[in-house]
């Protein structure tokens, strides 16, 4: 068995809690029991339930061999999302891997009020066939999770980053859900085809490039920058979105950001400079941080 831990007194899984925790600890983990369980469990492939009823039985050698590698990789602050390969979204599994942006629970609540506020500004029949455009693809979570909650709904999205196309697109594939996918700047290709949606939804690159490189190592040196660097006051992407809103939007629409921390208002005066916005919503998220705004074109 090649390891580069001591695991000379390690039978146990039980043991190899305490021994992977420990070594967590001492490379600053926030959480090391924690990481160290979910790290064991995916080793085993085992659930919490049976992992919590075999804490005394023997842990295999083959296992111990993979959670050495982990933990070395987690040392270096991995995100656990990309060492698994995976990240749960609206209750789907969505693969990931180091070239998208690792979906957070925040843009849940962006995907929850786009479809509460499509709910109330369409009825019956003209509620069943919606043009969607998600700009800024990532991992396809909000497009492809929209598809499916929606599947009459024609949704497109937009990618600068091919890396994130390829991986949005198996997402796509393996969960069935019906979307195109377009390349290029922000909204750049539907204008130039001339395209106008009912639906604009983006979770746009938002932090100040000053504050990009003070982000946790975990998130500086894994994830793109591409998906993180909003300009200078990290509302660049949101001016040139709104910018385009009376070329891309039809006579009634609805356009959806996520936000950062102190930005909601800036947005929501960059939707009304548009001119084409007739009622603007700020929704928090469950720290009380405004993270969502939604504007209403009637």
């Amino acid at each position: 068995m090649q390891t580069q831990l001591d695991w000379s007194t390690v039978t146990t899984i039980r043991e190899a809690l305490t021994r992977a925790s420990s070594f967590l600890r001492e490379h600053g983990a926030n959480d090391p029991v924690f990481e160290a369980e979910l790290l064991i469990r995916h080793c085993l492939d085992w659930d919490r339930t049976r992992f919590l009823i075999a804490m005394m039985d023997p842990i295999p050698p083959e296992a111990i061999e993979k959670l050495d590698e982990l933990l070395l990789r987690r040392a270096q602050h991995e995100p656990l999302q990309y060492m698994f390969g995976s990240q749960e979204f609206f209750g789907r599994l969505f693969h990931v891997r180091p070239g998208v942006l690792i979906p957070r629970p925040e843009t849940e609540i962006l995907v929850e009020q786009v479809l509460l506020h499509a709910a109330k500004l369409w009825q019956g029949d003209e509620a069943d066939v919606l043009t969607v455009a998600d700009i800024g693809t990532g991992s396809g979570a909000i497009c492809i999770t929209l598809a499916c909650e929606r599947p009459s709904w024609e949704v497109t999205t937009v990618d600068l980053s091919l890396d994130a196309t390829v991986i949005a697109k198996e997402n796509a594939e393996r969960l069935g859900a019906a979307v195109r996918f377009l390349q290029g700047d922000l909204v750049q290709p539907l204008l130039t085809a001339g395209e106008q949606v009912d639906i604009l939804v983006s979770n746009p690159p938002y932090i100040p490039s000053a504050d990009v490189d003070e982000l946790d190592a975990e998130v500086l040196e894994h994830e793109p920058r591409l998906a993180l660097d909003g300009g200078t006051d990290g509302l660049d992407c949101y001016r040139r979105l709104c910018e385009a809103l009376p070329a891309l939007l039809k006579k009634k629409a609805l356009v959806a950001y996520e936000v950062g921390i102190h930005q909601a208002r800036d947005v929501a005066d960059l939707m009304k400079a548009s001119g084409v916005i007739d009622e603007v919503h700020v929704v928090p998220d469950l720290a009380g941080i405004e993270r969502v705004v939604i504007g209403v074109r009637r």
